[in-house]
């Protein structure tokens, strides 16, 4: 309950401060414009916080998962829109503060202390921004698949193998989804590319197996040449619901496990699979979630895993958190060719123009999106197919890979 009165006092403070950028902007209207303008404003704050509560108390559980998502997404861009315009306005406020002391120090020409309407149309403007880009990240980006096509090195990769082609996607979290129509485009975009091997690379619910079951039939019509393979995230294992007891948590994922036997998918739980293309040998390996995070579960086997492949022409790893590559992969597996990642979601935000990439998730991860490389082992981190969280996507868009063998 404390936890609940800090946030809504904090939202209270982001209010009433934001609400003085509105009224200076306000101020040369006439009275009835700025009393429609002040009720509005304070209409949508105790909206939101009428909305909270009915979450805290559980009262809005039965509400379609749309309306519940998109309705906490309106109240996190309106509040996080409002952060701007509070930061502008302390500026000002410093302003302020300083020419009231001088004022006090030297009286002789009286300075103006007011508030800037200037800076208040600025601050307006600044919150603008996040509330114009979110929104439009969610309605326009959450389901605008992107494809990424690249080359990867291998070293010593033989003839058979070269120009292999890998059709990968990664953190689909089903239960964030709202719509089901453009699932079917991603699939036909997946099978467009006739991928000899086709590979998920973790995180197919956010919390419970149940969230896949209206998605089987758009998903198990995904096709690779060789197969279509799958792993666990760190979201898969149930780890962030309060079970009724162990029993519930074991029957989650024994249906998960038959989910993706539903699917079509070869779920590879620290273990491997030899396939056997042009008269060599690819080991695809594949590890429970294992991450250099300690908030994250070291669920992974690699020794197990890998155990037995060395006679093989090529070794591709799958492995859900990316910072398994230098923490465990790197130092202790040099003949591992190529990891393949996903969990960072880029963020869900960021900018990718030719020639600058920036993430808030470079913060966190050293390898975040795209393709890495480090003497002869490469790593490819996925961008994701859907979302967690924010229901939308700025900048970072959702991503089917297409990655092709190549000699170095």
């Amino acid at each position: 309950m404390s936890r609940l009165l800090y946030l809504l006092a904090f939202m209270l403070v982001l209010d009433v401060y934001a609400f003085a950028a509105v009224r200076s902007w306000l101020a040369p209207y006439r009275p009835g414009a700025r009393k429609t303008g002040y009720i509005l404003y304070w209409t949508l704050s105790l909206l939101a916080f009428g909305l909270i509560l009915l979450n805290v108390f559980e009262l809005t559980a039965a509400w379609p998962r749309g309306l519940r998502t998109y309705t906490n997404a309106g109240i996190f861009i309106l509040y996080l829109s409002k952060v701007p315009v509070v930061l502008f306005l302390l500026g000002d406020d410093l302003r302020r503060a300083v020419t009231w002391i001088v004022n006090k120090v030297s009286p002789v020409t009286e300075r103006d202390t007011s508030r800037s309407r200037f800076l208040s149309k600025a601050a307006l403007v600044a919150g603008g921004v996040p509330l114009v880009t979110l929104t439009y990240g969610m309605v326009r980006n959450a389901y605008r698949y992107r494809r990424f096509a690249v080359d990867v090195p291998i070293d010593n990769l033989p003839a058979g193998l070269e120009g292999l082609k890998i059709v990968q996607i990664s953190d689909i979290h089903s239960g964030s989804w709202t719509r089901s129509t453009p699932l079917h485009h991603a699939v036909d975009m997946v099978n467009r590319e006739h991928g000899d091997i086709v590979v998920f690379t973790g995180d197919l619910v956010n919390n419970r197996s149940e969230e896949m079951l209206p998605y089987i039939d758009i998903f198990k019509q995904i096709r690779g040449k060789h197969g279509v393979y799958s792993i666990l995230g760190n979201h898969d294992y149930g780890d962030y619901v309060d079970w009724d007891s162990d029993a519930a948590k074991a029957a989650n994922m024994r249906q998960l496990y038959d989910i993706h036997a539903r699917l079509g998918w070869d779920l590879l739980r620290d273990e491997h699979r030899k396939l056997d293309i042009n008269g060599h040998r690819l080991a695809l390996i594949g590890i429970e979630n294992w991450s250099a995070i300690l908030r994250f579960p070291k669920y992974g086997h690699l020794d197990v895993a890998a155990a037995g492949t060395d006679d093989c022409d090529c070794r591709v790893l799958l492995s859900h958190d990316p910072t398994s590559w230098d923490a465990l992969v790197r130092p202790q597996y040099a003949n591992i060719d190529l990891t393949l990642s996903g969990h960072t979601h880029g963020f869900q935000f960021g900018i990718e123009i030719p020639g600058f990439k920036w993430s808030p998730s470079q913060y966190v991860y050293e390898q975040w999106a795209g393709l890495y490389r480090q003497g002869r082992q490469s790593l490819y981190v996925n961008r994701g197919l859907g979302f967690l969280g924010y229901p939308g996507r700025v900048g970072i868009l959702p991503e089917v890979t297409v990655l092709t063998l190549r000699k170095a």
